[in-house]
């Protein structure tokens, strides 16, 4: 009979999910901001951070995308906390 183990904890995970969701930098450095808006609104949300953080200072880039149903983008912008 084959033994049982418990599920592994999740908790590394979770604080991992919360600093991502909440913007604070991981411990590469970058911060993660995940956004889910129309279209107009996700190009314009993606414009905002280029303009306030430089791609050639902060590294920012949409790390990755995905489209909804109704015309709606998911997508996650990444940044370096600051810049040097």
């Amino acid at each position: 009979m084959a033994k049982r183990f418990p599920p592994p904890p999740l908790q590394g995970l979770k604080r991992q999910l919360d600093r991502a969701r909440g913007g604070e930098a991981t411990p590469s450095g970058f911060v993660r901001q995940t956004f889910c808006l129309t279209r107009e609104e996700a190009r314009a949300k993606a414009r905002e951070w280029f303009d306030a953080y430089p791609k050639a200072a902060y590294w920012t880039e949409v790390e990755s995308w995905r489209q909804l149903e109704g015309d709606r983008i998911e997508f996650t912008m990444r940044r370096l906390s600051s810049a040097d």
